[in-house]
C-alpha cells in the first residue's frame, strides 16, 4: 500500500505545472538570418565537412551530401532595364561576400563578348574575372568537383541568356547550399518576358527591381527602347542599339519606330524598281 501511495505522489508531481521563479532567465530562442546577411561562417562550414569526413570513414559514402543538404542556400534576383546598374549591383554584392571571407565565382553568358569573355564588365568600366559559359549546367564540370565544393557564392550576369537558369539555381541553392545572386533583364524591348529570369522569382529570397534614367526626359526609366529596326529578341548591343526610357517615351518611341518601319516597307518596292532599271 505504501508503494502504491508513493507512486501516486510521484505521478502527481510529474503532472503538476512547472513555474519559473521571478528573475530567472528564459531559454534563448533559436537565431535566424535575414537575406543578404552573412550566414555561414567558415568555422561552421569546416565543422560540417569534418562531420561528413568522419561519417565517410565509418563507411557512409553519401554522408557528405546529406550534411550539405542541411546548409541553407539563398537566391537573390536583380532585374531592371538596360543601363539600370544591374551588373554594378551584382559585382558589389559578390565583392562584399568575398570581403567577408567567402569563396565566390562569377558566371556570364558567352553570347556577350562586348568587353571580352574573361570578365564581367559594367558600362563604366568596372570589371571582375568570370567564367563565360553557354549553359550553366557545365559550370560544375568545368570548375571541378573539389573546387565547386569550396564555392560559397555564385554570381550570374546576363542571366536572361541561360535557358537552364531555373534548374541550376534550384540545385545550387536547395541541394548544395550556395548563395546565388542573379542579374538580368526581366523584359525585352517589347516589354515581354525575357528568358527564364522571371521563372526564378518564386524561388528567390529577395528580388530587387532597379530603374535607369530616361534619356529623353530624365525621369525614372523602367523600359528598354531599341533604336534599330532589328526584330529578333536577342540582339546584344550597348548605347548604340538601346536606351532606357520612361513609360511615356517608350510608347512614343514605339509609335515612331512603327511609323519608320512602315515607311521603309513602302519604299522597298520603289528602291527595287529603280535597281532593276
Amino acid at each position: 500500500m505504501r508503494s502504491i501511495c508513493a507512486m501516486r505522489s510521484l505521478l502527481a508531481a510529474a503532472a503538476a505545472p512547472t513555474f519559473i521563479r521571478a528573475g530567472a532567465s528564459l531559454p534563448r530562442p533559436l537565431p535566424f538570418s535575414l537575406p543578404f546577411r552573412p550566414r555561414r561562417a567558415g568555422t561552421m562550414l569546416g565543422a560540417a565537412r569534418s562531420v561528413a569526413a568522419a561519417a565517410q570513414s565509418r563507411g557512409g559514402g553519401g554522408a557528405e551530401m546529406e550534411v550539405r543538404g542541411t546548409q541553407s542556400g539563398e537566391i537573390h534576383v536583380i532585374v531592371g532595364p538596360m543601363f539600370a546598374g544591374k551588373t554594378t549591383a551584382l559585382l558589389r554584392r559578390v565583392q562584399a561576400e568575398a570581403g567577408n571571407g567567402r569563396s565566390v565565382a562569377l558566371i556570364k553568358s558567352d553570347k556577350d563578348s562586348r568587353y571580352g569573355l574573361d570578365s564581367v564588365v559594367t558600362h563604366d568600366g568596372t570589371k571582375m574575372a568570370c567564367w563565360a559559359l553557354s549553359e550553366l549546367s557545365s559550370f560544375h564540370e568545368k570548375l571541378g568537383i573539389e573546387a565547386y565544393d569550396k564555392v560559397d557564392v555564385i554570381g550570374i550576369d546576363e542571366a536572361q541568356f541561360f535557358e537552364d537558369l531555373h534548374d541550376f539555381c534550384c540545385k545550387a541553392a536547395d541541394r548544395d547550399g550556395k548563395i546565388v545572386v542573379v542579374a538580368g533583364l526581366d523584359g525585352d524591348y517589347k516589354r515581354k518576358k525575357f528568358g527564364s529570369v522571371l521563372d526564378i522569382v518564386p524561388l528567390a529570397d529577395s528580388v530587387t527591381k532597379l530603374t535607369a534614367r530616361c534619356e529623353l526626359c530624365g525621369r525614372r526609366a523602367f523600359f528598354t527602347l531599341r533604336k534599330t529596326q532589328e526584330t529578333k529578341t536577342e540582339l546584344i548591343g550597348g548605347a548604340d542599339v538601346y536606351m532606357p526610357v520612361c513609360r511615356q517615351h517608350y510608347m512614343d518611341g514605339q509609335v515612331v519606330m512603327e511609323a519608320t518601319r512602315i515607311v521603309l516597307d513602302l519604299d522597298r518596292p520603289t528602291v527595287r524598281s529603280h535597281a532593276l532599271k
